[in-house]
Order: C-alpha cells, then sequence, then structure tokens
C-alpha cells in the first residue's frame, strides 16, 4: 500500500494494519477520520496538531485520573484508543502544568468597564474527597460588558448554597475589577441574594424557568397543564405592573384550591419580576439562565467523559479551557445586547445604581 508521508512529501511502500477513529472538531463541526495504522512506523496528519485547549485539558485529566488509577472502565477504554496508557506521572504534570498557565492567566484576567448584567448558573459534578466520591458545584460566572459582548468572568467549585462561598467568589471578581452591576440573574441558591447585596448591592433575579418548575411542583400532577398556561400570563404582560397585578390575581385563584402554590407566589413575587426593571429588549436574556444552557450542555459533555474527577484542581482544569474557548468564540461574534439599550440601562429610574462594597 502506497501511503503519502505529511512531513517527507514523497511515496514510502508500508502495509498498513487497519485503522484507528479520530475525531477532528472544525468551526464547520466535527469530522471523524480514520488514521491508518502501519506495521511499520506511524502515520499521524499534521493538521490534527496542536490540539484545541479544551481538547489537551480534557487529556490531562483523564490521564491524571488514570495515572493515579481511580478512572472508570470507559476512561480506561478512552485512555488505550488515545495511547496514552504508558505516561508517567512526569509526563502528567508537565501537560497540567501547559494548560494550567492559560486558564489561570484567563481566569485571573483583570476586568474593565462596567457589567451591568451578572449570569451564574451550576453544574454538579463527580470528585474524589478524601477517600470518597462526593457531588461538587461548578459555578460559571458570565456577564455583558458595556460594549453589549459576552464574556466568561470566571469559574468556582463548592457548596453552591452556601453563603460563604458565594460572597468569596463574588469578592474575587470584585476584587479583578468587576463593577456596575445592577442585576445578578441566577436560581434561588441560599445565601447568594444575602452576597450580591453585600457585595455589588445588586438586585437579584431568580431565574424564571427553574421558577416555573418549582411552582409546578406544588400542584398535582392532572393540573399542571392548566396551572403552567395561568402562570404564563404573568409573564406575557406589557409592564412590570401589569404583571404584579396579574400575578396576584392568579395566586389569589390558585390559593383556592393550592394553598401551597398560593404561599410559594406570595414569597417569591419581587425576585422573579426583578427583570421588569430593565429595558424591556433585554427581558428575554435576563429573566433567567437560559442564555447558559448551551454553555452546561458542553461542560456536561466533556466532564461526563471523565466520570470521576480526581481532585477540584483537575474540574478548574477542564471546565476553565471550555471556557476559554467559548469566550474566545463570543469575542468574534456579534453584540448580545445593542449599544442603544445599554445605554438605557442606567437611564431607568426604577433601577438603583450599585456600588461594590468594600
Amino acid at each position: 500500500m502506497a501511503i503519502l508521508c505529511a512531513r517527507c512529501w514523497h511515496l514510502r511502500e508500508v502495509q498498513r494494519n487497519g485503522y484507528r477513529t479520530r475525531d477532528w472538531d472544525t468551526r464547520a463541526g466535527r469530522i471523524p477520520l480514520e488514521i491508518p495504522k502501519l506495521r511499520k512506523g506511524s502515520y499521524f496528519p499534521s493538521f490534527l496538531e496542536p490540539r484545541r485547549t479544551a481538547e489537551k485539558a480534557l487529556m490531562a485529566v483523564i490521564q491524571e485520573a488514570y495515572v493515579q488509577g481511580i478512572s472508570t472502565r470507559s476512561v480506561d477504554d478512552l485512555v488505550k484508543v488515545m495511547g496514552a496508557g504508558g505516561m508517567s506521572k512526569s509526563q502528567v504534570s508537565r501537560l497540567r502544568a501547559e494548560i494550567d498557565e492559560r486558564v489561570n492567566a484567563f481566569l485571573s484576567r483583570p476586568l474593565e468597564g462596567a457589567w451591568p448584567y451578572l449570569w451564574l448558573d451550576a453544574t454538579y459534578v463527580k470528585v474524589r474527597d478524601g477517600g470518597r466520591i462526593v457531588s461538587r458545584a461548578v459555578i460559571v460566572a458570565v456577564a455583558v460588558n458595556e460594549d453589549g459582548k459576552r464574556e466568561v468572568l470566571g469559574i468556582a467549585t463548592g457548596p453552591s448554597e452556601a453563603e460563604t462561598f458565594w460572597t468569596d467568589f463574588l469578592r474575587s471578581l470584585a476584587d479583578r475589577g468587576l463593577r456596575g452591576v445592577q442585576l445578578v440573574v441566577a436560581d434561588d441558591h441560599k445565601g447568594l441574594r444575602a452576597a450580591a447585596r453585600r457585595v455589588f448591592n445588586a438586585t437579584h433575579q431568580r431565574c424564571r424557568v427553574h421558577w416555573m418548575r418549582n411552582a409546578l411542583a406544588h400542584a398535582p400532577a392532572k393540573q399542571r397543564t392548566a396551572v403552567a398556561a395561568m402562570l404564563k400570563t404573568i409573564f406575557a404582560q406589557e409592564s412590570k405592573a401589569e404583571a404584579e397585578a396579574q400575578w396576584d390575581t392568579v395566586a389569589d385563584a390558585l390559593r383556592e384550591k393550592q394553598d401551597k402554590l398560593g404561599t410559594f407566589m406570595d414569597t417569591s413575587r419581587d425576585d422573579v419580576l426583578a427583570y421588569m426593571d430593565f429595558p424591556r429588549e433585554h427581558w428575554t436574556q435576563i429573566a433567567s439562565t437560559n442564555p447558559l444552557e448551551r454553555v452546561n450542555r458542553e461542560i456536561k459533555r466533556r466532564t461526563d467523559v471523565v466520570g470521576i474527577f480526581p481532585n477540584d484542581d483537575a474540574i478548574i482544569r477542564l471546565v476553565g479551557a471550555i471556557m476559554l474557548e467559548t469566550n474566545d468564540e463570543w469575542t468574534v461574534a456579534r453584540r448580545y445586547m445593542s449599544l442603544e439599550t445599554l445605554a438605557r440601562v442606567n437611564d431607568n429610574p426604577n433601577v438603583r445604581l450599585p456600588a461594590v462594597a468594600s
């Protein structure tokens, strides 16, 4: 069989010994490749190197887990396919250092200008901690700057319900220069509301999508379709005043047969409708954490391959690399919000101007 050598650009007579598959990620999509295995020597297309940062990070985390003997069978199989089974601890350390340098620089970069909207969302992964396998929250922070562009500001791992965790994370963003935050969009994590108010004096917008799921959990299964239709009438209103009036009407109607749902609505109205104090053009984007859905799907796709992380540093390494590449894509994409509508955020009399707490 004649194969063209990518390095020497001339024909060599070698014998093929099957193929190994390899996916090639391009901006046009994922392309499956079959790379010939040779009886003598080796062949690897030069255009597949260098690997993308996120792919290198995934390889580093998998190899670290493999070397420490905690990988699952699926990871073992993947290591064998990658030909990394014989990698030593020193080789793994060198690969980790290469990724960590880029990821740490990205996650510690200074933040300049004003960032009126901040989204926070959590994804959960498994990690080995003191001989036990535990679930760990991975928090991703995304914001829109005054130029209308989205950026990934930071990530952190920890207990998502603890107020001290949220306070420390938000203060770390403030220390890097995060200013002008007026609305923090997130789920109803305990402690987050107090931390957002303490660090940025910002309003908390409770994710409307998650709130809807929580509300329907209080309704009987057979009535959930009807209840959902009633709740949606609230968010179809043209103004906040109209939405608040409709909220009270719906809550009173539901309270007659479903007292728990009525009480639930009484305690959550201000948080769920906070987004209506801002320009209407932004409502779809700031009413929930849905803008981070694609980000979370990509994180889960990569972390599911690992299964169980050897430590928190490995989580930051892989998720940080994924976020670095996501941020690069957003940098060259069109504006997420227009300059004209952003200019009206600070002019809104219903919105208090935030100041970073000391």
